[in-house]
């Protein structure tokens, strides 16, 4: 038996149409997206456009040598990303091969809260007979667990003091800042009240060799192995950090020329694999990628 859908039905948005409109929304360009989905970029233009008449709203403004997204097309690129989240979910739980076994999956404590609950929570649903160990602990301890044989895969901060920086993948950058209390004294007063990570840690050298080049006179207020401990010191008004952009929020604000401060430039993360992979591996490694690589 047929049923029909009511007249009144809203629209079904499509999973390609919402690839394309993605793409476009990653990369600006029409052009590079279109190569990417492997069609011209006349059928790309076709599809936005049809999106656009299906929703009522322009979706890109046309820039000199860029496509931006306009307000709703911010709007849209939030759901499109979780539609397709859900639809490659849906398709591996009945498509993709069973994977069984143990991945031991190790991350420094200042990655990822944004990313990796989200990313391991998909992880579990789709391949609900992998077992998954999370390590979490100092970059340079977690590459040599993993040299050692005790970790299959980790994250990792790149530029850690002592590390080999030519090894694994970077799938993240962001700009470095500092940051401080609004409002708050720390930031004016002589020497600089800094809270750090604890030596060896990238975010720390690059602060210092800023400092140290423009001549500035600081010290060491506050130090931690977490940046929950640094933000607690900024949010006290004890003192300014480096810290990453999209972190600073209130009551914390971005610091800098303003300041007198100088440029921290960005930091990356890295994807550093063990001495054995198999397709678990492969399959978080994947997904690990895919998710950070949508904090663009």
């Amino acid at each position: 038996m047929h049923i029909s859908a009511p007249s009144s039905a809203l629209p079904l948005l499509e999973s390609d149409v919402l690839r394309t409109f993605v793409g476009i929304a990653e990369s600006g360009s029409f052009t590079r997206t279109a190569s990417q989905v492997h069609r011209t970029t006349a059928a790309v233009s076709l599809q936005i456009k049809r999106l656009e008449e299906i929703l009522g709203q322009r979706l890109f403004r046309r820039e000199a040598r860029r496509v931006e997204l306009t307000a709703e097309g911010e709007l849209l690129l939030g759901y499109a990303r979780r539609l397709l989240r859900l639809n490659e979910e849906a398709v591996a739980h009945f498509l993709a091969p069973t994977l069984t076994g143990k991945v031991r999956f190790g991350t420094p404590n200042d990655i990822g809260d944004r990313v990796l609950p989200g990313v391991l929570t998909l992880f579990a649903r789709s391949h609900p007979a992998v077992e998954v160990e999370v390590n979490v602990g100092r970059s340079a301890d977690l590459v040599a667990k993993l040299d050692a044989g005790e970790l299959d895969l980790t994250l990792i901060n790149a530029g850690n003091d002592g590390m080999d920086d030519s090894r694994g993948e970077i799938i993240y950058s962001e700009e470095l800042v500092w940051a401080g209390r609004e409002g708050g004294l720390a930031v004016q007063r002589t020497p600089l009240p800094l809270a750090l990570a604890n030596s060896g840690c990238a975010w720390r050298r690059t602060a210092l060799d800023a400092l140290g080049r423009q001549g500035t006179d600081y010290r060491i207020a506050y130090s931690c192995e977490q940046c929950a401990g640094q933000e607690a010191a900024m949010i006290a008004d004890l003192a300014i950090a480096p810290f990453p952009r999209s972190l600073v929020k209130p009551p914390l604000r971005r610091l800098g020329a303003e300041q007198g401060l100088p440029a921290l430039g960005e930091y990356h993360i890295k994807l550093i694999y063990g001495h054995q992979r198999n397709d678990a591996i492969e399959v978080l490694a994947a997904q690990m990628v895919q998710a950070f690589g949508s904090q663009h």
